[in-house]
């Protein structure tokens, strides 16, 4: 095969100072340098070349690689060198590019919130488990075997078998009760401590249930606690968490865990006890339940019996939140639209 290399030279010298950028000068290197490109097809018709012919090949694409490896580097320098002038010549008075900061979640917040209202009273941020077992979910707070609650359908039982009690599963907790359990059994009174946390219950999603919400347990064991201590407490927290004019009654109800048990009630904070859309004409919204802790709890703890007495509350996050900010739909807490969470 016969090849031209003066006009090889000339092609690959207009290309080279055409070329305007780093990936077409890289591009014309290949074409000429690479393992496929032109010099190495022209090294390999050597084998098929006369005698006569073999020198002049050689001596001529030896030539040509040496004359495209200058170019180049000359090239890759100039252009190098005008990338860093085009730097220098930024406005840097211009605005920068700003990138969005992230804050915590509303439910984050409303915990934080609650938490650090108790903390100020005296309290200790504690946690407990999402994995549980029978006894500290429902046994140790006094929820017999026939409860409702126990039945696979208000309860996600894990096919993990519980290593304590054989022919039992594992379960993830339906409330944070359980951490009662754990702390009293990890200390002594007088304790006082709030437990929040994730809690999972097989309930069908709504604008007002979800399969996965938050709770906030809170436990005060001592020497001669009573109920007036309980009340006094929860209107103080109340008073922080929605505004000074709250008032605050306490309704009778049951919990097995709790004796006396009481729903506790705030007057609207929107409408003040005239009744609105929010309170549901009612003029009071309910928050939360409480009660003095049950002799069978502190029993199945190992305390002993009739030394000490205790309160207990509990209340979810997310209907909390929904109250104080007024949202209507509890899945907007999950669906992660920017446009909701931007809000708080």
């Amino acid at each position: 095969m016969s090849w031209d290399f003066k006009a090889l030279e000339v092609s690959a010298q207009t290309q080279i100072a055409q070329a305007n950028s780093l990936p077409v000068l890289e591009a014309i290197r290949q074409k000429y340098l690479g393992r496929k490109g032109l010099i190495a097809q022209i090294y390999s018709s050597l084998a098929g070349s006369s005698a006569e012919e073999k020198p002049r090949i050689g001596k001529g694409a030896n030539e040509l690689k040496d004359l495209v490896t200058g170019l180049l580097q000359t090239k890759q320098t100039e252009l190098r060198s005008q990338e860093k002038s085009e730097v220098k010549a930024l406005d840097v008075s211009l605005p920068g590019v700003s990138f969005p900061l992230g804050r915590p979640h509303i439910l984050t917040q409303t915990i934080d919130e609650i938490c650090t209202i108790f903390e100020r009273l005296g309290f200790v941020v504690e946690e407990g488990p999402e994995i549980e077992n029978e006894f500290n979910n429902f046994t140790a707070l006094n929820i017999p075997v026939d409860h409702p609650a126990r039945d696979a359908f208000d309860t996600f039982y894990l096919d993990v078998p519980d290593p304590q009690n054989p022919g039992r599963y594992l379960l993830l907790r339906s409330h944070t009760s359980p951490g009662q359990i754990h702390v009293m059994k990890k200390y002594r009174p007088p304790l006082a401590v709030v437990i929040p946390g994730r809690v999972y219950r097989p309930d069908a999603v709504d604008a007002s249930h979800c399969f996965m919400f938050h709770q906030i347990e809170g436990l005060l064991v001592d020497d001669n606690v009573k109920f007036s201590d309980l009340k006094g407490m929860l209107e103080t927290f109340c008073r922080h968490l929605f505004g000074e004019k709250i008032r605050l009654r306490l309704r009778p109800h049951f919990f097995p865990f709790t004796e006396p048990s009481a729903d506790v009630d705030i007057s609207c904070y929107l409408c003040d006890g005239k009744g609105c859309s929010v309170c549901k004409k009612k003029g009071w919204l309910e928050v939360m339940g409480c009660g003095l802790v049950h002799p069978k709890v502190f029993e199945a703890v190992g305390y002993p019996k009739g030394k000490y007495t205790g309160l207990a509350f509990g209340m979810g996050v997310e209907r909390l939140a929904m109250l104080k900010h007024g949202i209507s739909d509890i899945r907007l807490f999950f669906e992660n639209d920017l446009r909701f969470l931007k809000q708080f």
